[in-house]
């Protein structure tokens, strides 16, 4: 049986998803990924440990520098698991890219699966420095990927960010995956205005330009460029100030469609959110009520104005 081309697909340590994979026999089962997020989303478990066979429970491994470069290390046995380990991550990895994932939750602090701040030990005090071996070989390999770990998602803003990218990952694929045309990327690169405004503006105007010479430019080459620059635009966190230019941007649209009252009410949700007395939702609502209401088809079709699912409301804490 084929896999679902539609799929929201993630990769996730297993760990975080209840599975008893951990060394000392146990999980670090996320709720939010389990109870909320995995309503959405397809999960694809991996836990590299188990995955090359060290075993449940087992003895732990850690990091550690030797020289210039960095081994993965049982400390009480000495068994060094770095080449075992580098090669599955290499090969892995390559099975995951068929997979066709929208974004990966790694486990932090892992010494295969963390993504940053990993300790590394060696002479004197350990220094966290380090990327688990898996998780290097998984940011290598798919620089593009949205990826994050369980710890840093609970962050709201971060967490909001993550499943974005997520979301935007999956739309732009279904969008590459068919037989684009031009027309069909400018309509693409227009919905995707003010969200990308909101994370990146110089990325929205170098992806302007890339659309504007897309004819000229050979097909391959522009799916990789858009793709690239897309991907890391989205992945700087949007912020208060540019939230605020999006909404005040937004508010010129019904320039000519609201009366003095209702103009006045929508601005003074800009100001309270700019302020920090409301979240993000707030305006947000009130410019899907206008857009419904007065028909604005432009804004209508604006990712930024539901980027992700509004039951995960994420844009409730931001």
């Amino acid at each position: 049986m084929s896999e679902d081309p539609r799929a929201i697909r993630i990769g996730v340590s297993s760990c975080l998803l209840g599975c008893k994979v951990r060394f000392d026999g146990g999980h670090k089962k996320d709720d939010f990924l389990v109870g909320t997020f995995g309503r959405w989303v397809e999960w694809v478990p991996v836990c590299p440990e188990v995955e090359v066979r060290m075993g449940t429970p087992r003895e732990s491994v850690r990091l550690v520098r030797e020289g210039d470069g960095v081994r993965m290390v049982a400390p009480k046995s000495g068994k060094d698991w770095t080449d075992a380990m580098g090669s599955y991550a290499v090969e892995r990895v390559e099975e995951l890219v068929g997979k066709r994932l929208c974004g990966y939750v790694l486990k932090k602090d892992s010494p295969s699966c963390g993504m940053e701040r990993v300790k590394v030990y060696g002479a004197g005090m350990p220094t966290k420095s380090g990327t688990g071996v898996f998780a290097q070989a998984l940011l290598a390999r798919l620089p593009n990927l949205p990826v994050e770990e369980e710890g840093r998602l609970c962050d709201p803003q971060l967490r909001d960010n993550f499943v974005e990218r997520v979301f935007a990952y999956h739309r732009l694929r279904q969008f590459f995956d068919g037989r684009w045309v031009l027309s069909g990327l400018v309509a693409f690169h227009t919905a995707n205005k003010l969200q990308l405004m909101a994370h990146a503006p110089k990325a929205y105007e170098a992806l302007g330009r890339l659309v504007a010479g897309a004819k000229a430019t050979p097909r391959d080459e522009v799916t990789v460029r858009y793709e690239d620059a897309f991907m890391q635009g989205l992945k700087v966190v949007a912020t208060v100030r540019r939230n605020t230019n999006v909404l005040q941007h937004i508010l010129g649209y019904f320039k000519n469609l609201l009366d003095t009252d209702a103009r006045a009410e929508l601005l003074a949700l800009i100001e309270d959110y700019h302020r920090g007395l409301v979240p993000l939702i707030v305006p947000i609502t009130l410019v899907r009520h206008y857009v419904r209401l007065h028909g604005v088809s432009y804004l209508a079709g604006q990712t930024y104005l539901e980027p992700h699912p509004k039951e995960l409301m994420l844009r409730n804490h931001v």
